[in-house]
């Protein structure tokens, strides 16, 4: 047995119980950590909630993403190796003192990059990556518009936009999560108010959507001709419904963008983002902003914090 958190029913957050939970055995393509940190997500929120993509067994313990060291591997594992230092990504299980993760999204960590950092670089930069160089095309030059862009998602786009060297447009919905922004790279930052007015006024490229509701249909009727618009998640609780002759007359493109696919069905392309990323981050060019720590009893506040729209920058649990 470890320490970690149980869910043993889909009630939500009240759910969320710290206690023993049992240790994962291990497949073949399968590694086994031990937990320094994990990445809180909102993801994590749906999982708890059985609101996700997939659905766990019960009971189970969320967490998508950690880092740690490396105690076990299986036998087709041979990348990395018992003792090494890595980050990894997983559906459900980071939340606990070991966990496993399947070896096509386990990264040896380079050591410029600390353990707090490297548990909430997956999820994110991961996501963002693969949002703006496979499903965007994002070229030099052209502009780029992020909603919640004080959060994970947001403000791994922006610093990625950046690289791509994009012109980018941060939309909060506070004056300090607008500076933070301004802080993290944006060129400019705005907030919700007459969204599409502000943004036509700007001539938009590609939209970064982790955020849905309403903003996604005033942001999509803003968007330049052969504009994209990378449709992440639903963090406002609300999908958004958009008539299909708005992509028509606005020569337009509305794009899915769901990581999770992509590492399991493109492993070999998904790993050359996440190395070009590690090296960006090692390089000092991309930084991650740790906005709070908790411990993993705390979890529940945590995790409650992130879907109240009380974060700026990411959360880590610590874990050991």
């Amino acid at each position: 047995m470890s320490l970690g958190i149980r869910c043993s029913s889909f009630n939500g957050l009240e759910s969320m119980e710290y206690g023993n939970v049992l240790v994962p055995t291990i497949g073949a393509n399968e590694v086994l950590i031990q937990v320094a940190y994990a990445g809180v997500n909102f993801p994590d929120s749906l999982i708890v909630s059985g609101k996700y993509q997939f659905t766990p067994e019960l009971p189970f313990s969320p967490g998508q993403e950690v880092s740690g060291k490396v105690l076990q591997i299986g036998k087709s594992v041979d990348h990395v190796a018992v003792g090494d230092m890595v980050m990894a990504s997983m559906t459900w299980g980071g939340y606990a003192e070991i966990t496993k993760a399947h070896s096509n999204n386990v990264y040896l960590l380079p050591p410029e990059i600390p353990l707090d950092k490297a548990a909430v670089i997956l999820e994110t930069y991961g996501t963002a990556m693969h949002a703006l160089k496979d499903r965007a095309n994002l070229r030099v030059g052209e502009s780029l518009a992020v909603l919640g862009a004080s959060g994970g998602i947001g403000s791994a786009a922006i610093q990625i936009g950046k690289m791509f060297g994009a012109q980018t447009v941060a939309i909060c919905s506070t004056k300090e999560k607008q500076d933070q922004a301004i802080a993290n790279g944006a060129n400019i930052a705005i907030g919700y108010e007459n969204l599409k007015t502000q943004l036509k006024q700007i001539g938009i490229d590609v939209i970064v959507d982790p955020v849905g509701g309403e903003a996604a249909e005033q942001s999509f009727r803003s968007l330049n001709s052969g504009g994209r618009h990378l449709v992440i998640g639903f963090t406002s609780g609300k999908i958004p419904s958009i008539p299909f002759n708005l992509p028509l007359l606005k020569s337009a493109s509305i794009v899915g963008v769901f990581w999770g696919s992509f590492w399991r069905e493109s492993p070999l392309a998904n790993r050359s983002n996440i190395n070009t990323i590690l090296k960006w981050f090692a390089q000092g060019k991309l930084d991650v902003q740790i906005g709070k720590t908790y411990h993993l009893s705390e979890a529940k506040t945590a995790l409650a914090e992130l879907v109240n729209r009380q974060v700026i920058g990411k959360t880590v649990l610590r874990v050991s």
